[in-house]
């Protein structure tokens, strides 16, 4: 009876025991909003090529500021734009250009001070990997033989813009117009070539990399299109400036940059 009784009580010890050492474990955000300091969220607005470099930073960024929540909305820069100027509730717009951080800017609808140009990309040429164009050189398509050429949408994205800039700059604009397929993201343009639907688009070099059904054909000539830089800015009348700022200073450190880059990204 004695050692039921020692037993027991010893097993009730260490059960106590260690509920107290699970409560005292409780993780940073779950221990704040139970303190009553919920972790403050901020929504970023960013290009749709940004996506997957964005959902493989979040881990990192997490683990170094717990107190910070980030939820995401992917789209093209110019749909991006007008929702903020329409006054969608938006903390941090994160381009695929300059032409829509400008935009904003020159509304007063972004801190200056807090813009800078993170990361840079390139335009390429791209084919479904089965493709027998044997194409080398953008010149080349003048004289191509093709039904559908997959572009983003000249007027609101800028791997359109991009496009649009080269292929005017070449001569080829007149020569494709009839054959343009327009997506309303880089991505919509990449899911063109990789299902066939396009014999032929023009992508960023990240968006062509994460894709094994496509293969890239030609780059973009140097000088041909203004430089692919994405900047960053915290939204005027955002509601968590300075957690806006905290993560803006995340994805500039080493760490994030070395994430960017193993995308396919140019260091800015």
């Amino acid at each position: 009876m004695k050692r039921r009784s020692f037993l027991s009580l010893f097993l009730t010890a260490a059960i106590a025991c260690f509920l107290a050492i699970a409560c005292s474990a409780t993780p940073p955000a779950i221990e704040a909003e139970e303190n009553g300091n919920s972790p403050a969220t901020i929504a970023v607005s960013a290009a749709a090529s940004l996506q997957d470099a964005l959902e493989a930073i979040v881990p990192s960024f997490n683990a170094a500021r717990a107190d910070i929540a980030v939820e995401y909305n992917f789209a093209s820069s110019g749909a991006l734009q007008q929702q903020i100027e329409q006054g969608a509730p938006v903390d941090v717009f994160f381009s695929a250009a300059a032409k829509q951080m400008n935009a904003l800017e020159e509304k007063g609808l972004i801190l200056p001070e807090s813009r800078r140009d993170l990361v840079a990309n390139s335009l390429v040429l791209i084919a479904p990997v089965d493709s027998t164009l044997e194409i080398s050189d953008l010149s080349q398509l003048k004289d191509v033989e093709i039904d559908r050429f997959a572009v983003g949408e000249f007027r609101s994205v800028p791997a359109g813009q991009y496009a649009e800039q080269v292929l005017k700059n070449m001569d080829l604009l007149a020569p494709l117009e009839s054959k343009f397929v327009f997506g309303n993201n880089v991505r919509n343009v990449l899911a063109a070539v990789e299902s066939g639907d396009a014999e032929l688009g023009m992508v960023y070099a990240t968006d062509a990399a994460l894709s094994d059904r496509v293969k890239v054909l030609a780059t973009a000539p140097e000088g041909s299109h203004e430089p692919i830089v994405y900047p960053i800015a915290i939204i005027a009348n955002s509601s968590q400036p300075e957690a806006a700022s905290a993560f803006i200073d995340f994805l500039a450190s080493d760490e994030a940059r070395s994430t960017f880059e193993e995308f396919g990204f140019i260091p800015s």
